[in-house]
């Protein structure tokens, strides 16, 4: 292997566990009707094969980059990448509908250890002016797996069943940690291992766990039903209690580095309030082009098509921009990018939303959305201390985790279905938001980005 090949490894494992997820987050939505179908599930039960995977992932991810922090991120990875890719395989041969919902709990576990790592992966390997590029190839490869994922799972469903998308998963995975094996990290310097806040993470991770139950089912039941209101009181009691054992605690889950940190906050922040605008503008735009104006899911698809390749080509655009002018004008650009492109959709009248203006809408939400998150993640993996690289990977994971489900949840309860303009507008606004967290970032170039100390030996994946 060469040296410039070697080099390129610790990003090809980065972007293959980042689309890993996203592509299998996508194809679910194909195979649901015909597992619907076939196993004879009703519609709650179908509904928690996405709600049980989500709940697990979100609410263990901060918890899963600290334990790649103590024990190391490559480990880590495989590990989450072998269980992902088993539970695929077991939801492949599942006899009935409790034991997919079982099993993509699992998954979500799984994708919890893998998530964090594959950033962290990056925060290890690259400088700051190799990791700005890293990041926006992997913003690149998430678009692409997104795009990709509806016609490749539509494929796979119409020639081969349900079971197929989630085959799918078990090659990819198995090559994915066969270049893992070729990775090797230098360990940050650490001090003499700290003991695990395990209240600090029980109570984080059931803050998070209700947070998501809470908003996936405000679809159902409305945000001031009686679930939804005691579910939110529940998490903001949990969170209060976390607040204080985390002041208490002498080795915080949440490392004080990491929240004490302006760009890494605001960065987590950012993110949140993007994600939500842009997955509930998704969301509502879907119901719009499909209930409304009687597209079908490919001519819905081709719709949205220059919002995926925008996104592709303006990763490492941003990451020109990011190195050139800095995190807060980039941000600021293209948080401004994605507002306009929404709140453009909304003034549409249904014409318009399937002719060139609706393209230019979505070609900007696109622009936007890739200079947000390449800003954002770089800025949140850049600025932390490298032996936290795993926390604020988890925290980052989280915000993206979550931040879409408010925004569908924001979507239902506006109206999507009913009043898309409306609701658009609404999400526009949840964007704009953005721009408040956005002012927060360093304004100019970044050279005093903490890199990388040398390791002291190389890590290398776990062998048993």
């Amino acid at each position: 292997m060469t040296a410039r090949l070697r080099r390129s490894v610790p990003l090809l494992v980065s972007a293959a566990g980042a689309m890993i997820v996203t592509l299998d987050g996508t194809v679910l939505l194909l195979a649901q009707p015909g597992l619907q179908h076939a196993l004879a599930a009703d519609p709650v039960q179908v509904q928690w094969t996405s709600t049980g995977y989500l709940v697990a992932v979100a609410s263990l991810l901060v918890l899963a980059g600290r334990l790649g922090d103590r024990y190391g991120h490559l480990r880590l990875l495989c590990i989450g990448l072998l269980g992902f890719g088993a539970a695929s395989a077991g939801i492949a041969l599942a006899p009935s509908v409790g034991w997919v919902i079982a099993l993509r709990v699992v998954q979500g576990l799984f994708g919890a250890l893998l998530q964090p790592a594959t950033l962290a992966v990056l925060r290890l390997a690259y400088p700051e002016r190799e990791l700005r590029r890293a990041v926006a190839v992997r913003t690149g490869a998430i678009a692409v797996a997104a795009g990709s994922g509806p016609v490749l799972g539509g494929v796979l469903v119409a020639h081969f069943g349900w079971r197929a998308v989630f085959w799918l998963n078990v090659p990819v995975v198995l090559a994915a940690v066969l270049l893992a094996s070729a990775v090797r990290l230098p360990t940050p310097e650490r001090q003499a291992r700290q003991p695990l806040d395990l209240t600090g993470a029980v109570l984080l991770a059931g803050a998070l766990a209700l947070l998501v139950h809470a908003l996936a089912g405000v679809p159902a039941h409305g945000w001031t039903s009686g679930p939804t209101l005691l579910g939110l009181a529940a998490v903001a009691a949990l969170a209060a209690a976390f607040a204080v054992s985390q002041r208490r605690a002498a080795h915080p889950i949440v490392p004080s580095a990491v929240t004490r940190s302006v760009p890494v906050t605001a960065s987590m922040a950012l993110l949140l309030l993007a994600t939500a605008g842009l997955f509930g503008s998704l969301f509502t735009a879907a119901f719009l082009l499909q209930d409304v104006l009687g597209l079908d899911p490919l001519a819905t698809g081709l719709r949205v098509l220059p919002l995926t390749v925008l996104m592709v080509l303006g990763s490492p655009l941003a990451s020109v921009a990011l190195g050139r002018w800095g995190p807060r004008p980039t941000a600021v650009t293209g948080t401004l990018l994605v507002v306009i492109g929404v709140a453009g959709f909304a003034r549409l009248s249904a014409s318009g939303a399937t002719g060139p203006a609706g393209a230019l809408c979505t070609a900007l939400i696109g622009a936007g959305f890739a200079a947000v998150m390449v800003t954002a993640t770089g800025t949140v993996v850049g600025d932390a201390p490298p032996e936290y690289a795993g926390a604020v990977g988890g925290l980052k994971q989280t915000a993206t985790n979550i931040g879409p489900t408010l925004g569908i949840a924001v979507a239902t309860s506006v109206g999507a279905a009913a009043s898309a303009g409306p609701t658009l507008l609404v999400l526009a606004a949840i964007t704009a938001l953005g721009l408040l967290p956005a002012a927060l970032l360093p304004g100019n170039r970044r050279t005093d980005m903490p890199e990388r100390p040398p390791g002291r030996e190389p890590e290398a994946p776990a062998r048993r």
